[in-house]
């Protein structure tokens, strides 16, 4: 879940965010882009400087400069609470990071906003109406596009949260919406141990391609393994495999390679440390050459998934089915990030 959060002076903005904060929600601010700037600039933070900041990183690098900016910081492990979005070019750019994006607007009275204000006393705050109304009216709406633009944010705002009441209601309008804002995804089997095998591939030490496979047996991992020169020997990369490193047509002069195949290593290493494979099933990231698929055959093991076709693959497959090992094909689920959410 990304909730963003945006709303006028004193409408309970900060109380949003701390009720979610309390409920494990990972909290971000727009303005905390200002204040990096700022600090980065030698500046001391004021309102009126991280206004004319963001303004003009606007006016450099786009109306949604911001928000592109704070999408680093978004993680794929927790829910996240975006707060002091400002412009509606922000939240295109949340939007388009993550389909689960939601814009809460946050609202009260202006006679209620107020009597907050006065009553918290934080420097820089309006102390009258008609200050509240004049500082208000310029962040609102601007002809500059690189202004502040809160009318336009409210307008693609996905629910409006009414603060004019007490905490108690507040909370339980925020709890609604949690609910009502939930989203949850987790992999299938199938595409979980295929992205652990591309994260195996990338221990590969080959030069010319990084192939892995993983073995599980009820739906647990029990061996792993890539491609490489074998243990003790200098690494392809390093220049161990001569057939790697003059880059040979692929399919040829296998016999003077020096590099073991995932499938190959996953294969030994469960042997190497007393592990059964039979009856398991191989997630590999290629198709297995015709040397791994007598390896597998042999080993017990009973589906072979994978994900590329290997140049001589039929074969391999032909072999696989003959003996009676299940074998798939399927699309190679990708990496997660920290950006994934997007």
């Amino acid at each position: 879940m990304i909730l963003g959060i945006s709303g006028p002076y004193a409408a309970g903005k900060g109380e949003v965010v701390e009720f979610l904060r309390a409920r494990s929600f990972q909290t971000l601010s727009l303005s905390d882009v200002l204040r990096d700037e700022l600090a980065l600039r030698g500046l001391e933070e004021s309102r009126e400087r991280m206004i004319a900041v963001g303004n003009e990183l606007r006016q450099a690098e786009g109306p949604g400069a911001l928000a592109e900016r704070l999408l680093a910081r978004l993680r794929s492990d927790c829910n996240h609470v975006i707060d002091s979005i400002r412009h509606p070019a922000e939240v295109e750019v949340l939007r388009g990071a993550s389909p689960h994006f939601r814009l809460l607007w946050v609202d009260a009275d202006e006679a209620t906003r107020f009597d907050r204000l006065r009553g918290r006393g934080r420097g820089g705050d309006p102390t009258s109406l008609a200050q509240l109304r004049d500082q208000e009216g310029r962040e609102l709406a601007s002809a500059d596009p690189a202004a502040q633009q809160l009318l336009a944010v409210r307008e693609l705002a996905d629910e409006v949260v009414r603060n004019d009441g007490s905490l108690e209601e507040l909370h339980r309008t925020l709890q609604a919406i949690l609910k009502k804002s939930l989203y949850f995804d987790r992999p299938s089997w199938d595409d979980y141990f295929m992205s652990i095998a591309q994260v195996v591939a990338s221990r590969s030490n080959c030069v010319k391609r990084k192939v892995a496979a993983v073995i599980t047996l009820d739906k647990r991992i029990i061996s792993t393994g890539y491609n490489g020169t074998p243990r003790g020997v200098r690494n392809c990369n390093e220049g161990g495999c001569p057939r790697c490193n003059s880059f040979t047509p692929g399919g040829t002069d296998l016999g003077e390679c020096l590099c073991s195949h995932g499938e190959e290593n996953a294969i030994t290493q469960a042997s190497y440390h007393g592990v059964s494979v039979r009856g398991g099933t191989l997630y590999t990231n290629l198709c297995p050459c015709l040397l791994c698929t007598k390896m597998i055959i042999n080993a017990g093991i009973a589906e072979v998934i994978y994900n590329a076709d290997y140049p001589l693959g039929d074969v391999s497959l032909a072999l696989l089915r003959e003996a009676g090992v299940k074998v798939r094909q399927i699309e190679l689920a990708p990496v997660p990030s920290d950006r994934e959410l997007r």
